[in-house]
């Protein structure tokens, strides 16, 4: 028994590939339990509203490496978001609770990233609705994903905004943003990629929803 369903995975290239199979395999043999890995996405998603944060309000050489090291832990609570379900269904390793314990560390890692950058903008309070926009959508989106699959339409994990460019539409805002440290563009490059996540995420949750009523409506 896996403990995951037909159809309810994300599709993900990378878990093809040789070095995620490998790092998969490693963490196996160390005893790594996927539902660790999934508390840890969590943490690093709270790692990386800290330093977005943090260098927003901090300037020069501080700002560089505190919005650097934010987007790789965005990085890095993909990489977990990867490696847990790889741990769980080709490492043999699923529990009866680990869909629980998949779910909601995902929608709050969602939600601490996109909040935080919204408060990451300092002097442009106009920003902070953006980033509690972004997260409200970003969880509306994998609310209709779960509706569908609680019907019987299969999940739906399209885009165009779904979680992983949600999160390298904020990574790279976090590079960029290094890179203009101390300049007025900074606060315009995290508002900007905030309005493209919720313009974006409304637009998935809009298809979604579409293709969701499409789908009972065919049967």
């Amino acid at each position: 028994m896996t403990g995951v369903e037909p159809g309810s995975r994300r599709p993900v290239s990378a878990r093809q590939s040789p070095w995620a199979r490998a790092l998969a395999r490693a963490l196996t043999r160390l005893r790594v339990r996927p539902n660790q890995v999934s508390v840890l996405s969590l943490v690093l998603a709270g790692l990386a509203g800290g330093a977005m944060l943090l260098a927003g309000r901090s300037a020069g050489a501080q700002s560089f490496v505190l919005f650097v090291f934010a987007a790789g832990f965005i990085q890095l609570r993909l990489l977990c978001n990867l490696l847990d379900g790889m741990l769980a269904v080709e490492g043999g390793r699923a529990t009866k609770r680990g869909p629980v314990l998949n779910e909601l560390p995902d929608r709050l890692s969602d939600s601490v990233v996109l909040v935080s950058a919204g408060y990451a903008v300092a002097g442009m309070p106009a920003v902070v609705p953006l980033g509690w926009a972004a997260a409200l959508l970003a969880i509306l989106t994998a609310y209709v994903r779960a509706l569908a699959g609680s019907l019987g339409a299969g999940q739906d994990f399209g885009g165009p905004m779904a979680k992983q460019r949600r999160m390298e539409v904020m990574s790279l805002s976090c590079l960029l943003a290094a890179v203009l440290s101390g300049r007025p563009a900074q606060g315009w490059i995290m508002a900007g990629a905030l309005a493209i996540v919720v313009a974006g995420s409304a637009a998935t949750a809009a298809r979604r929803t579409l293709h969701l009523v499409r789908e009972l409506e065919s049967t």
